[in-house]
């Protein structure tokens, strides 16, 4: 599903345009983002969470010449999948 399909899903599902349903899924990913850009937590009870990581400076190998090299330490966005979405998705 891509951001078009998702907001013609969410337009049909809450019974708003699909305009409104556009700028409601914008706020949402605005407001992940720059919460997530605090350093702080995003968590959706049943849903799941969004939060930062920092990953570690590690060596690294190019596979093209299989020279050595480094790869610096980064913050990455992570998402945690909470108890009400991975039973959603279960096999039944």
């Amino acid at each position: 599903m891509n951001k078009t399909e998702l907001v013609a899903a969410i337009a049909a599902k809450a019974g708003i345009s699909k305009k409104a349903a556009e700028a409601s899924l914008n706020a949402f990913t605005d407001a992940v983002q720059g919460a997530l850009k605090k350093g702080d937590k995003v968590t959706l009870v049943g849903f799941g969470t969004f939060d930062v990581k920092k990953r570690a400076a590690r060596n690294g190998r190019n596979p093209r010449t299989k020279e050595v090299i480094k790869i610096k330490a980064a913050k990455v966005p992570v998402f945690k999948a909470g108890a009400g979405l991975k039973k959603a998705v279960e096999k039944k």
